[in-house]
């Protein structure tokens, strides 16, 4: 049987936040606790890497979440942290790859099953979202147009990969010595179409203080 691995990146300074958002506890646990567990329980991810800024508890980390097979110091960017974690992935063990936020802790199960599937059979997927308010083209502090929101989303995590189709992605992006904003446009970049599924809107990604108290309201709807 094809399996699915996970790479959660959790190795953010959390400049926004303050201090290091993924270790900020929600409702008495850690939000990256949060996450691991999502895909600790899910039955279609056989192995987990994680990244952190650091290679402290590992063996915290491997008695709690036994699906975690490597634990890895993330790189300077959020791409390095990537590449840090794929390059330990067994590739005769895993045919989709899944890069997730580590903090984003409130991903549904269904959610990494749609986008399991649609990378399966389209080689790319990632979550995403309709844009719901006007959105300004804005230059030099004046309005340049309106863009048209039904042609633009908003992105999420995980975003979903064939084995092959990542490694080709990375590679050429390491080559090339460029840096994307996510794995996706890396696709997009190698000439490898990228599907999309539709986002949650419960996944939220935890940036500010005010993102923590919204996931705790969420944990009751």
């Amino acid at each position: 049987m094809s399996w699915a691995s996970a790479i959660v990146v959790a190795a953010g300074a959390g400049k926004r936040f303050g201090e290091m958002k993924q270790f900020a506890y929600l409702r008495g646990k850690p939000v990256l606790e949060w996450t691991l567990e999502k895909f600790q329980g899910h039955g279609e991810v056989n192995a987990v890497v994680l990244v952190l800024p650091d290679e402290q508890d590992l063996k915290h980390y491997r008695m709690r979440y036994p699906k975690i097979v490597e634990i890895v110091r993330g790189g300077e960017r959020r791409q390095d942290s990537v590449w840090q974690g794929f390059r330990l992935l067994d590739a005769a063990t895993t045919e989709v790859v899944l890069v997730h936020d580590g903090a984003r802790p409130l991903v549904s199960a269904d959610l990494v099953s749609r986008v399991i599937a649609a990378a399966r059979a389209d080689g790319a997927a990632v979550p995403v979202l309709p844009l719901e308010d006007t959105v300004k083209e804005v230059r030099e502090g004046r309005v340049v147009r309106t863009v048209d929101r039904t042609l633009l989303a908003r992105t999420q995590t995980p975003q979903g990969f064939l084995y092959t189709v990542l490694k080709k992605a990375l590679y050429q992006a390491r080559r090339d010595r460029f840096y994307g904003t996510d794995e996706a446009m890396l696709a997009e970049r190698a000439g490898i179409p990228v599907r999309v599924v539709e986002g949650d809107p419960h996944n939220i990604k935890i940036t500010t203080s005010v993102d923590l108290k919204i996931a705790e309201g969420l944990l009751d709807a």
